[in-house]
This record gives C-alpha cells, sequence and structure tokens, in this order.
C-alpha cells in the first residue's frame, strides 16, 4: 500500500495535471527533443558538417552570446508590445528556418550569421515564454507549472541526447544534414502546440511606457538580478568544474562524469516540482534563493574532501557533494522563478524578465574562468572563498528582495490582466 502511494505521489510530480499547466509542460517536453539533440551533436556537426575549425566555432559561439547579452533587455520589451505569445510563436518559426539553413552554410561568415541570428531570436523568445507563464496562470500556480516545464524539458533533453548518439553513431554528412531538418521540424510542431494555447488580453499599458532600457534604472531590481544570477552558477559548477576537478585531483574514473549527468538529469525530473513549492511570494522565493546559495556553498566545502580520499570513498563524496549541488539548482531555481513572477509590473514584465535574465548572463562571462581558478587551478583551498561567496550571496539576497519590494517599480505596479483567454 505504501509502495503504492509513493509511485502515486512521484507520477503526481512527474505528470502534470490537466490543462494549461500540462500543455505548457508538453511543449516544454516536444521543443528539448530538438534542442537537446542539437546540443549532444552541435561540435560534431560544425566541425565535420560545416568543415570549420574548433577556434571558428569557439568565437562565433562567443560572439553570438554577446548579441544575446546585450539584446536580452531590448528584445525582451519586443513582448511587452506584441504580446508573449506571438513573439514565441515568430520566434519558434524563425528558429526552425534559421536551423532549415545551416547545411546551406557556408564558410565561418555564413555560420556566424546564423548563430548570432538564432542568439537574438532566442533572447527575445526566451523572455516571452517566461511572461506568457506567468500572465496566463493565477499567482499560486506560476511556479509550479515553471517547475514542470522544467521537469518535462530534461526529459526531452535526454531523449534528444538519445536521438544524437544515433546521429554520432552514424557518422555522415547526410546524418548530420537530416539532424537540423529534424529539429527545425521539431520546433515547427512547438510552434503548432503554441499557436493553440489560448490567447491572454492585451495587457493595460502605461499612458507613457517607459523605455525598454529605463529597467536598469531600477537599482534594487537590478540588485536582485545581479545576485539571483550569480546563484545560477550551479550550472557551472555541475557542467565545468566538476568534471574537470574530477578529472584533475581525484581518483575517480571518467566515467563517473556520465553517472553524474544522469543523477541531475533524474532528480530535476523526480524533484523539480516537489521542490518549487512554497516560493510563489517574494519574500518565499527569496528565502528559496537564500537556501539554494547556502547548499552552493556546501558543495563548495563538501566536493574537495574527494581531492583526499581513494577508490570507492572518493565516488561516494563525488555523488554526495553532486546531490548537494543539484538539490541547490532545484530550490535556487524555483526561487528565480517566484522572483520574476512577483517582482516586474505587468505591463512592463517583458523589458522586466529580460533585465532579470542579465544576471544569469553576467554569471556565464566570469564563472567559468572565475570558478575554474578557484576550485580547480588553485589545488583545493579556493574552494573556502568560493563557499565564502555564494554563501554571503544567500544571505545577502532576502534583504535585497525586501528593498526591491519596498520600491515602487518605475511604472505604476498595474494590476494582473485577466485569466480568462480570448475566444
Amino acid at each position: 500500500m505504501e509502495a503504492r502511494e509513493t509511485i502515486r505521489t512521484v507520477v503526481r510530480n512527474i505528470v502534470p495535471p490537466a490543462g494549461l499547466t500540462r500543455a505548457l509542460a508538453v511543449q516544454a517536453m516536444v521543443y528539448a527533443v530538438g534542442s537537446g539533440l542539437f546540443h549532444a551533436g552541435s561540435a560534431v556537426f560544425f566541425t565535420r558538417a560545416l568543415g570549420l575549425s574548433a577556434a571558428q566555432v569557439g568565437l562565433g559561439l562567443s560572439i553570438a552570446a554577446g548579441v544575446s547579452l546585450l539584446g536580452t533587455v531590448p528584445l525582451g520589451g519586443l513582448t511587452d508590445r506584441y504580446g508573449p505569445q506571438r513573439v514565441w510563436l515568430v520566434g519558434l518559426v524563425l528558429n526552425a528556418a534559421l536551423f532549415a539553413t545551416y547545411p546551406f552554410v557556408g564558410g565561418f561568415a555564413g555560420f556566424l550569421a546564423v548563430v548570432v541570428a538564432l542568439a537574438a531570436v532566442e533572447a527575445a523568445s526566451g523572455v516571452a515564454i517566461q511572461v506568457y507563464s506567468i500572465n496566463a496562470l493565477a499567482p499560486a500556480e506560476r511556479v509550479t507549472a515553471m517547475a514542470y516545464q522544467r521537469s518535462l524539458l530534461n526529459v526531452g533533453f535526454g531523449l534528444g541526447a538519445v536521438l544524437s548518439g544515433l546521429v554520432l553513431a552514424v557518422d555522415t554528412i547526410g546524418a548530420y544534414r537530416a539532424m537540423v531538418w529534424f529539429i527545425s521540424t521539431v520546433f515547427l510542431v512547438t510552434a503548432f502546440f503554441v499557436r493553440r494555447l489560448p490567447r491572454l488580453p492585451q495587457t493595460t499599458r502605461p499612458v507613457e511606457p517607459m523605455s525598454r532600457l529605463a529597467v536598469l534604472r531600477d537599482r534594487p531590481f537590478m540588485a536582485v538580478a545581479l545576485l539571483s544570477g550569480l546563484l545560477t552558477a550551479h550550472q557551472t559548477l555541475y557542467l565545468t568544474v566538476l568534471p574537470l576537478w574530477i578529472l584533475t585531483h581525484t581518483d575517480a574514473p571518467k566515467t563517473v562524469i556520465a553517472g553524474l549527468v544522469l543523477l541531475n538529469t533524474v532528480l530535476i525530473v523526480l524533484l523539480q516540482v516537489r521542490a518549487s513549492r512554497g516560493a510563489d511570494t517574494a519574500a518565499d522565493a527569496a528565502r528559496a534563493s537564500r537556501r539554494g546559495g547556502l547548499l552552493i556553498a556546501l558543495f563548495c566545502l563538501v566536493l574537495p574532501i574527494s581531492g583526499v580520499t581513494r577508490g570507492m570513498l572518493t565516488v561516494v563524496v563525488l555523488v554526495a557533494a553532486a546531490t548537494v549541488l543539484i538539490l541547490a539548482e532545484l530550490i535556487e531555481s524555483a526561487g528565480a522563478w517566484g522572483l520574476t513572477a512577483a517582482l516586474p509590473p505587468a505591463s512592463q514584465r517583458g523589458a522586466y524578465v529580460g533585465a532579470f535574465r542579465l544576471g544569469t548572463q553576467v554569471q556565464y562571462l566570469i564563472a567559468p574562468a572565475g570558478l575554474t581558478a578557484l576550485g580547480v587551478t588553485t589545488g583545493g583551498w579556493g574552494w573556502l572563498p568560493a563557499a565564502a561567496i555564494f554563501a554571503l550571496v544567500g544571505l545577502a539576497i532576502v534583504p535585497v528582495v525586501a528593498w526591491a519590494g519596498r520600491t515602487p517599480r518605475l511604472v505604476a505596479d498595474d494590476p494582473e490582466p485577466a485569466m480568462a483567454p480570448v475566444p
């Protein structure tokens, strides 16, 4: 009986309830199949099918990341002007078109044009997806719905990774071209899902709308965005720094890295919804972010132990450290969703959500080099200041969110839009 109830609980935490929450989660999973397939096979596609060097690929992706950083706020403002569903739908169609052109790219210039265009489209549509979820759902349902989306997103990523393995096994130019055309088709199918989602009433805009970059002058909100963005360094720690530490400072076999990636995927699918409960208000979301920061700090203290252990004990320590970091990721993600749902004014959500994402972009710029230098190249003592940094960021975010909550936004804090779909 207990086993049956446990199974039911697990299913409830994976399968979204019927309605809009399920529709949003299913489209996320479908999209992630294409996205996961490309992320797993893109490096080989760029070098084998397009004939680019590793240096050219790295330079192009870095330039695209810069475009995404600079364009997040102004492109996020498109959501406020045209509506999240329209921007989301157009973004998916453009994504499909751009991926379909990949096999015809000739040389570095063509590759650069496509990856830069994709970065701009994804900067705009990423904001639109989040704003649609916020506008379409009641406040008490938003964070849970985003958790279901992330859970099924990881299911889709896993399926995409499996498909990429088949493509890499075939390893022909035709297979790589078929891969990107399949991905293009997946994005068009996702667009069909999005087209069928309920249309929302247009949010009332202020008589004198603010500049798309004016949100950057909202110092309390930008402080929250920066602190929350720094906490997303758990991604860099898990995918970059942790594998480097395992390879250079432990006696664990290399296969442990793949096992830890699988552990991350499984725990996110199983636990993301449960870990996201109770982060619906700004204050609750801030406390969740604080817990996430403190757990990252704990990871920074546990991981170095694996550098002095041997054999199976090393693997046990690595699994323990990875589990702590995954819990940090689950809880911090819920906190970030709650903050983006609670703090921005309804009429300027696109600009504010875009500005919030700047914090994550800053993390992507500084964390890979900074955390690798602290944690890996120092031989291990650098994990102590790293732990202190994350603990301080986690402790600081609660009072900073309170400051942002007391400070009026740059536009009147307008009422929530009606939840009823437009027929």
